[in-house]
């Protein structure tokens, strides 16, 4: 198998596969179009294919000549809601959604990859199951778990890739252990009593109780956890009031909570124990009542050391061995949820060049992918496969 060759061979075709996911984003649950293009894609490359799984998703099965094991290759689906704000040929046709997560890319990346692992399956030694997973920047993952994705045939290993802004393009990550995010989100409710600004003592401000949380808070990450043991809160959304002299009633906050370490909650940190003790007390402070609530929450990706090994050696055969780097983020991914049930390794690839404009972060208006860097991730896939499979 001249894997190369192949790959450059279909180069058009994934880069048009690609473009056209890109110009036709659909949100997560959503990706009906995308996922008709993917099974009719692999029902040509006689795979057994089956739809509808969470929802949108879809797998397809690769029997290899020889039983063996059975790999599982994911790719994910779902767009932003987003306003797509670049002047390109294939800027996104639907208002206020897009690719801005390098999705497009993953799905492109592994049709090809199925395409060819197909023609070669009578060289192959088990089973792969390719996994498009639709809502990854949801919760798509543990619905696809609950439906039985890892069974039948039970899965023994998950390769899953993310191209990424950050590397620079010819640069591939791989890291052993947690490599991405825990990821708790919170809504905060905090209600005081309304009232006019010229008499403050009369009503209960719950404006003033929502900037000390936001401040007090912050100690948690600086004077309670570790600082070998990344935290990171953030509030993206404040939300309160409706004109410049009245006291509100309610102020909502959104957010997230980010961690780098195994158990989150669970864990000695206790990151969103803490948040609340802290919510309650200034709260109490400042008479006010609150409502705390936490939601698709994702576990940290976790590595297999001896998978990075693996892909390891796949890489330094695509890529010079200085350019395969350690790369963790605080991100979160729900590939995750596949690394709490079975052993998984999840790698980067990078994507970042300035001169193409593709150096913008995940989930900017003017994100975009460097596209010659999708035959990397066909070829990692492609390569990592065959190492595992046909490896005792």
């Amino acid at each position: 198998m001249d894997i190369k060759k192949e790959i450059e061979e279909l180069n058009d075709e994934l880069i048009d596969l690609r473009r056209d996911f890109h110009k036709h984003p659909e949100l997560g649950f959503e990706e009906k179009r995308t996922a008709k293009i993917v099974a009719d894609y692999l029902k040509e490359c006689g795979l057994k294919v089956k739809e509808k799984v969470a929802n949108t998703g879809v797998v397809a099965l690769l029997e290899g000549k020889k039983k063996g094991k059975t790999l599982m290759l994911r790719a994910d689906m779902d767009a932003l809601p987003i306003q797509e704000q670049n002047d390109i040929s294939y800027k996104s046709v639907n208002n206020g959604v897009m690719h801005a997560c390098g999705h497009d890319g993953h799905t492109a990346i592994l049709l090809i990859a199925a395409k060819i692992l197909s023609r070669h399956r009578d060289e192959i030694k088990g089973d792969i199951k390719f996994v498009f997973q639709p809502n990854e920047e949801t919760a798509g993952a543990r619905l696809m778990i609950e439906e039985g994705v890892l069974k039948d045939p039970d899965v023994d290993v998950a390769i899953g890739l993310h191209l990424w802004t950050s590397l620079k393009s010819g640069l591939v990550g791989i890291s052993p252990g947690v490599v991405m995010g825990g990821l708790y989100e919170f809504k905060l409710k905090i209600k005081g009593k309304g009232g006019h600004t010229s008499a403050p003592n009369t009503a209960i401000d719950p404006i003033i109780a929502a900037a000390d949380i936001v401040k007090a808070v912050q100690t948690i990450q600086t004077r309670e956890i570790d600082p070998l043991k990344p935290t990171v809160i953030m509030f993206g959304q404040i939300k309160g009031g409706n004109a410049s002299n009245i006291i509100s009633e309610e102020v909502e906050l959104k957010g997230t909570i980010r961690y780098l370490y195994k158990g989150g909650d669970k864990s000695e940190e206790r990151p969103h124990k803490r948040f609340e003790r802290i919510v309650k007390g200034v709260c109490e402070l400042h008479r006010a009542e609150y409502e705390l609530d936490f939601f698709s929450t994702s576990p940290p990706v976790y590595n297999n050391p001896e998978l990075v090994r693996l892909l390891k050696d796949s890489a330094v055969k695509i890529v010079e061995k200085k350019n395969i780097v350690d790369h963790v983020n605080l991100a979160g991914e729900d590939f995750a949820e596949f690394t709490m049930e079975v052993p998984s390794v999840f790698y980067f690839i990078g994507t970042k060049n300035k001169e193409k404009g593709t150096d913008f972060p995940h989930h900017h208006p003017r994100f975009n992918i460097d596209e010659d860097t999708l035959k990397t991730g066909v070829e990692m896939h492609i390569r990592a496969a065959i190492s595992y499979l046909n490896s005792d």
